[in-house]
């Protein structure tokens, strides 16, 4: 059977590829851009997650960002605080810029972030929010959304499109890409068991 496989990989049966294609089509959300009351910012590691963000408010197409993120190490700097200095490093006003420090997750992005937002706007002013993340971490940020968010919003999803984020049209040809697809395919399963997402 061992010499099967490298012929069976070089010719893989058609499902193969469905499958593939199907966690795509699932996974990377991506709506143009589009007027929006406010931009939410999922914080992590990398820097990239900001920068739909600052697109959006650049082009007039929201006139408020909100950075949620604390980041997994206590002894530095919190995410929303790095996305806030570079997004103010590229032109958006401090004054446009909210930010949520104590998130560590992707519930907690939106639990911690609900009071402010009904503090700051009032979630009866808002009707849609640009959601800005990972490209492969947007269907778990709009089903986090819908379950702990008001009913009424709509959501314009925004990934992020640096050299390090894995993309739709080739995250399974690297090991990180695919770690990190199939790592979210799993998450997804796990917080829809605790009750934490919605929307399917």
């Amino acid at each position: 059977m061992k010499g099967l496989q490298p012929a069976a990989m070089d010719h893989p049966h058609p499902s193969f590829f469905e499958t593939r294609d199907a966690i795509t089509r699932f996974l990377f959300l991506e709506d143009d851009p589009a007027p929006v009351d406010l931009c939410f910012v999922l914080g992590c590691p990398s820097i990239s997650s900001v920068v739909p963000a600052v697109d959006l408010y650049l082009t007039g197409l929201t006139p408020k960002i909100l950075i949620s993120g604390y980041g997994p190490l206590p002894d530095q700097k919190p995410e929303c605080e790095i996305y806030r200095e570079y997004a103010i490093e590229h032109g958006v006003p401090a004054s446009a810029i909210l930010v949520e420090p104590k998130a560590t997750n992707t519930l907690e992005n939106f639990v911690f972030s609900k009071l402010l937002i009904e503090r700051e706007f009032g979630w009866s002013n808002l009707r849609t929010i640009a959601i800005a993340a990972k490209p492969f971490h947007m269907r778990r940020a709009l089903m986090t959304a819908r379950m702990n968010w008001p009913a009424h919003l709509n959501y314009v999803m925004r990934p992020s499109n640096a050299e390090d984020d894995p993309p739709a049209a080739t995250w399974w040809q690297t090991e990180a890409g695919r770690r990190f697809v199939l790592s979210e395919m799993r998450a997804i399963g796990t917080h829809a068991l605790a009750g934490h997402i919605g929307g399917y």
